[in-house]
């Protein structure tokens, strides 16, 4: 994902769920799909339909999670025969990758570490109804026909099961203004997963917006030694899949 630098076009659904608010482009990602935000507290999420998670499922997931972790209040979700769209309650505090958040990771990334084991520890593993292991991500990853190595076909042995994120890179934890990593947005893919997977997604996410050198931090700060060999299979799975 990036955050847009220019104008970009506001889609006729996203014009209609805006009403009178004034929109501010937040967030673009590699499918084409839009997230603004609204001037009277709001997001708007809008994107083509896609194999790999839809709307319909974070919208889903979030009302799961929100009992039991700090996540945005789905007001609506929707969709037609190309596109989908969710509206969510803005949270306070700003992404750890606010420009803010950029220029001190020395605050930001221990925070999001602190954050993610927060999330894992809250989450009930035998009420979470769904998986996000190896053989759901590479039965979903066929379904999109991406054909997934033999090798990541035996992953390493479970080190603890967990309510995983699904999407734990570090622009989807919201600080406060104390540098306190404190909500979770794009839950699309949450659940039931080796810690692990979260893990090498989250450290390995440092480098691309905080640059090299931060992931040990993180992974401190999770509160664990840095597992070599999970980190590296969960990285690459992420990239083959």
């Amino acid at each position: 994902m990036t955050i847009p630098v220019d104008a970009v076009p506001v889609p006729d659904r996203v014009r209609e769920l805006a009403g009178s608010a004034a929109l501010i482009p937040v967030w673009e990602n590699n499918i084409g799909g839009l997230t603004f935000r609204t001037d009277d507290g709001r997001y708007i999420k809008h994107g083509p339909r896609n194999l790999e998670t839809s709307m319909r499922d974070e919208a889903e997931r979030m009302r799961w999670a929100a009992s039991r972790t700090l996540v945005p209040r789905v007001l609506e979700a929707g969709e037609d025969e190309t596109h989908e769209w969710l509206v969510t309650a803005a949270l306070p505090g700003l992404s750890a990758v606010d420009p803010h958040w950029i220029a001190l990771p020395e605050i930001a990334v221990p925070a999001v570490g602190r954050a993610l084991r927060a999330l894992h520890d809250a989450l009930p593993v035998a009420e979470c109804p769904w998986s996000w292991g190896v053989p759901e991500r590479i039965a979903n990853a066929a379904r999109r026909g991406v054909v997934v190595p033999a090798r990541f076909h035996d992953a390493p042995p479970i080190d603890r099961l967990v309510v995983c994120h699904g999407d734990a890179c570090v622009p989807n934890t919201l600080l406060d203004d104390a540098g306190r990593g404190f909500a979770h947005v794009d839950l699309a893919a949450l659940g039931v997963a080796d810690r692990w997977a979260d893990i090498a997604v989250a450290s390995m996410s440092t480098g691309w917006n905080y640059g090299p050198g931060w992931e040990d931090t993180l992974i401190d700060a999770y509160g664990v030694e840095p597992d070599r060999e999970r980190l590296a299979y969960y990285r690459d799975l992420w990239n083959a899949t």
